[in-house]
């Protein structure tokens, strides 16, 4: 979901200089992350009435951390008791955060239960932000949103308040990722925290997802599409973030990314038949321009201004990306160059 803010304090391990200029290749390697997560989520929905969202959900979240566990081979017996209570918040909130989202799919449109999830971490955003811009920018997020209220209430379309709700909740455990996913990239190498993460994450959302899960392991048919669902939502654009990560401005990376409810608007209506209305299509837009408008106010605040009091120095917004960016990943400092995150005792663990 997000880079972690890059402490000034950091160890300099430099990547080799890259030439200035944005490379065509890494920004196709975001927008096809876009295109892959929604489709993923549009390919979901298609499973809601064999499995359920919660059923779905686990087999999702299960494919991805059997994947993870395999590639990455997390040291389990060297994690300390701080390490453990920062991954075991973080698969919490990976857990609820897309239990929640997909339960808001099962009752209104992707595009419109992205764009309202995209709250969570635009708000977050602005409370830790003593830019006054930043709480502008959030409301007009709030306004987009507000066009699919007023749409509803208009009788163009039918809003679920149910769904409405759980896009809400699914947005707040997205801010709490955040947070969580930035904790563990400080104190967890590598992505050990994150395979580890994903498979507590994979047994929070099991109680109410095992008797999908369970039909959609013994019918091939479903399990194939389930397959489908982790590589495309999670996998895939995955493995296309940590690779355009490298080699983008972050501010760059998380404008791209603001693209999302847009995307998740054309999946909806291409993938599942529903409709993209004029007022859907502005509400998604206003959306993306605040998304946006956040990341490039974090970017290129006036450097003549005093640091606010209540931020560190060389502290950073953090960048509001969907769910399969954390700070396990190198981060990307102001300057743009990687560095690798240290371990619990301070020392740097190469990677």
């Amino acid at each position: 979901m997000s880079t972690s803010p890059a402490p000034s304090t950091a160890p300099s391990s430099v990547a080799p200089d890259r030439p200035s200029g944005i490379s065509t290749r890494p920004v196709l390697f975001i927008l096809a992350s876009c295109v892959s997560l929604q489709f993923g989520a549009a390919l979901a929905i298609q499973l809601f009435p064999a499995l359920g969202s919660w059923g779905t959900t686990a087999l999702r979240l299960g494919f991805a951390a059997i994947v993870l566990m395999v590639v990455v081979r997390p040291r389990i017996r060297s994690l300390n008791r701080q390490q453990w209570l920062a991954i075991i918040p973080f698969g919490l909130a990976i857990g609820l955060m897309n239990g929640s989202f997909y339960a808001s799919l099962a009752r209104i449109p992707l595009g419109t239960a992205v764009a309202i999830e995209f709250l969570g971490p635009l708000v977050l955003a602005a409370v830790l932000s003593t830019r006054r811009t930043d709480l502008l920018w959030v409301l007009l997020a709030l306004a987009g949103v507000g066009l699919f209220g007023l749409e509803s209430f208009l009788g163009a379309t039918s809003l679920d308040l149910v769904g409405v709700l759980l896009a809400l909740v699914a947005g707040a455990f997205w801010a709490g990722y955040v947070l969580t996913s930035s904790r563990v990239g400080r104190l967890v190498a590598g992505q050990d925290g994150l395979a580890l993460a994903m498979v507590i994450g994979t047994l929070v959302v099991l109680p109410l997802g095992a008797p999908g899960a369970l039909a959609g392991l013994l019918d091939p048919h479903l399990l194939l599409l389930a397959l489908g669902t982790a590589v495309l939502s999670s996998v895939l654009p995955y493995s296309l973030e940590l690779t355009a990560l490298r080699r983008l401005p972050r501010h760059v990376f998380g404008i791209l990314l603001s693209l999302e409810p847009v995307v998740a608007l054309l999946a909806g209506a291409l993938l599942v038949g529903q409709d993209a209305t004029p007022a859907k299509i502005a509400a998604a837009a206003l959306v993306v321009v605040a998304s946006a408008g956040v990341t490039l106010t974090a970017r290129r605040g006036d450097p003549t201004q005093p640091q606010p009091a209540d931020e560190e120095p060389g502290w950073e917004l953090p960048t509001p990306t969907h769910a399969t960016l954390t700070g396990e990943m190198p981060i990307v400092l102001a300057d743009d160059a990687l560095v690798d995150t240290s371990d619990a005792d301070g020392g740097e663990t190469p990677r």
